[in-house]
């Protein structure tokens, strides 16, 4: 059946409308698309876009007829295409407890029985870690203020302790202000030290199976003035010079681990050169209160 008066033809490709000499200078085998009245074709943005509304209405649909073309498949870069959806449509986010989702488990002691239990517990085991690193670098303080260094440490301990060691930064259910997902549990990676977003635009559900839980692992908790480099030399170097001044140690906590001076990045963004950044110096140490006399 003809279309309609009003018809249009346009390339496949980018959407571009024909006209009469347009057409006839075409080479053959070009992909054209007829428009009906009021219809419109963007290119290969379109299929995408049917795609997509494919996908959220008919998920399971989806999900078998890739498992079919995956089992005809021989060209490496279309099955990968394949085992990259399945990976993506096969999640299970909105579970929680490990009975709704037993395969996310796996491999996990039997403690965790939900999935943000087992995310804020490895977010307070990065955390933990940065405080074992600064305490293990007393052995490069001076002898003479490894007593006060470790007074700090103490102080930092305890206020860690307090706030949980900051696992809400991994938890979904925690509140907006204090998580760094969606309610979903979705991370997106925050770029670079150098950057204030992501170039490529990386984003994980690591509650959504299995597989992302564990790649999520190598995205790190990058410290943008440098823990090792800057940060823990110059709470070792206030330390020692303080000459009769309290150090700012709470200065120093925001830096080394919280979101003050925490940023999350895929492995891929994580940029391992010197980043050529140094403390603030006039929050080193706290500032004296001034006595004024009352004439």
């Amino acid at each position: 059946q003809l279309p309609l008066p009003g018809s249009r033809l346009c390339l496949y490709e980018d959407g571009t409308e024909l006209t009469e000499g347009y057409f006839r200078a075409l080479p053959p085998q070009t992909e054209l698309v007829l428009l009906g009245p009021g219809e419109t074709w963007r290119g290969c943005a379109s299929d995408v876009e049917r795609f997509l509304a494919a996908f959220c209405a008919q998920g399971g649909a989806v999900v078998e007829a890739a498992r079919k073309l995956l089992s005809d498949e021989q060209a490496p870069k279309r099955q990968k295409l394949l085992v990259d959806l399945l990976h993506n449509l096969n999640e299970n986010i909105l579970a929680e407890d490990r009975e709704d989702d037993r395969r996310w488990f796996e491999g996990l002691e039997s403690r965790f029985k939900n999935k943000s239990s087992y995310m804020r517990y490895s977010c307070e085991s990065r955390i933990r870690s940065y405080l074992k690193e600064v305490s293990s670098f007393i052995s490069n303080v001076h002898p003479t203020a490894r007593d006060a260094y470790k007074a700090i440490i103490d102080l930092m301990s305890d206020k860690l302790k307090s706030v949980r060691y900051n696992g809400c930064y991994f938890d979904r259910r925690e509140e907006a202000a204090a998580r760094l997902c969606t309610p979903e549990g979705w991370f997106s990676c925050q770029g670079p030290f150098d950057r204030d977003d992501c170039p490529c635009k990386h984003s994980i559900n690591p509650y959504g199976n299995r597989e992302s839980r564990i790649l999520f692992s190598t995205w790190n908790l990058d410290h943008i003035i440098e823990k090792k480099r800057a940060v823990v030399p110059e709470l070792a170097e206030a330390v020692k010079t303080r000459d009769g001044r309290e150090v700012n140690w709470e200065y120093f906590y925001q830096l080394l681990f919280t979101v003050d001076n925490l940023k999350l990045v895929h492995i891929a963004c994580h940029k391992k050169t010197n980043h050529n950044l140094s403390c603030d110096k006039t929050k080193i140490y706290r500032k004296r209160k001034q006595n004024h006399m009352i004439s």
